[in-house]
């Protein structure tokens, strides 16, 4: 899933596809990606996760060497592939976050989601570098049949979930059409005013500050500090600073699990405020170390909040709930973010976006039950 845009990157380069195409085929896979979730959620709440997990990457794993078929010939066939290979991807997505409830007990969720947030982190941090590497040996489209290879690796490893539950989710809704059960889950979530108030919380953050900083950080490298080094060392040290929050949080058990997951969340609008200052470029690397730290305090003990509180018959759908709002309007910030810049200027917009990042988590953190992403709280 995170090589395909490396993979493309270099098609450019090597000039087996335009910029332009580049852009439609990520365009079109986001499109499937976003169609394929929220139905995806209701396919693996009425029938077998693994199930869902297994076809939604056997789609995709034959289904990306058609994006290969069609560099230099087809567009529409490109595009139309990534389409398919996006809606893979998000059907695994809700699915594959039910499957860990089912597979794993409720003792080592917060680890197993931590592995699974480290291996994403290791893999963004180390896959352009042995894409570039593999590049010097194949072509683009050698190397998007490793990615489907990978893809079909990836329906074959996870192992089969409880049935009991599935068996309850299956009885209950195979007489409910899709609208229905997708309402049905997202009755679930307003059930839990925590999860609404870290939706809201994240989802600000994605379409404002990640939005922002993934436009401006280009600019105050070049503009500010006169090298694109600042550039490729901010978006490591983010990384990094994922890396190491996975590690601190597989661990740590907060007796505030909720607050120090808003506080971690908040963390992201130092970078807005970073790039509004002038700072020196180590504080700014800094800063996204922190942030990186904060993201993963908050994604790790979020899911495992939500596989622990959330109704299991109900569990991809509320999950496909919360990757449908928080990614799905990423797109909708990164389109408004540079027309925006144009209109009031790079400082209020990054002021605005610091705010909104500090102040949004805080707001959810009021909510009572934020406290311990708990339905009740417990005393002590």
């Amino acid at each position: 899933m995170w090589a395909l845009p490396f993979v493309l990157g270099l098609a450019v380069l090597e000039r087996s596809i335009t910029a332009v195409e580049l852009g439609v085929v990520l365009a079109t896979r986001t499109v499937g990606f976003l169609a394929a979730v929220p139905v995806a959620g209701v396919l693996a709440d009425r029938h077998s996760r693994r199930g869902v997990v297994f076809w939604s990457c056997l789609t995709a794993g034959l289904t990306t060497p058609v994006i290969a078929l069609g560099m230099g010939h087809s567009l529409l066939l490109m595009a139309t592939a990534a389409t398919v290979v996006g809606a893979g991807q998000g059907a695994c997505r809700p699915a594959f976050q039910a499957l860990v409830a089912e597979v794993v007990p409720e003792s080592g969720r917060q680890q197993a989601n931590a592995a699974t947030t480290f291996a994403i982190r290791v893999t963004t941090l180390v896959a352009p570098g042995l894409t570039a590497l593999a590049a010097l040996l194949v072509d683009a489209r050698a190397l998007l049949a490793v990615t489907a290879v990978l893809w079909l690796g990836a329906a074959l490893v996870p192992p089969k979930g409880s049935t009991a539950t599935k068996a309850r989710a299956q009885h209950r809704s195979f007489a409910k059409g899709f609208v229905t059960d997708f309402a049905d889950g997202l009755g679930e979530a307003r059930r839990h005013p925590w999860m609404l108030g870290g939706l809201a919380a994240l989802t600000v953050m994605i379409a404002t500050g990640y939005s922002a900083t993934a436009v401006v950080l280009p600019l105050v490298s070049r503009d500010r500090y006169g090298t694109e080094a600042v550039l490729a060392a901010a978006t490591t040290a983010y990384t990094v600073g994922a890396l190491v929050g996975a590690v601190l949080i597989a661990r740590w058990r907060p007796r505030a699990a909720g607050w120090v997951a808003l506080a971690g969340l908040a963390c992201y609008g130092l970078i807005p405020l970073g790039l509004l200052l002038p700072v020196h470029p180590l504080a700014l690397i800094g800063v996204y170390v922190v942030a990186g730290v904060g993201i993963e305090l908050f994604n790790v003990p979020w899911f495992t909040a939500i596989q622990r509180e959330v109704e299991p018959t109900r569990l991809a759908r509320v999950s496909s709930l919360d990757f449908l709002l928080s990614y799905g309007l990423a797109p909708a910030g990164l389109a408004l973010i540079a027309p925006a810049i144009e209109e009031f200027g790079v400082s209020a917009v990054l002021g605005v976006c610091a705010v909104l990042c500090f102040a949004v988590p805080a707001a959810a953190a009021l909510i009572p039950s934020s406290r311990g992403f708990r339905a009740r709280t417990t005393t002590s």
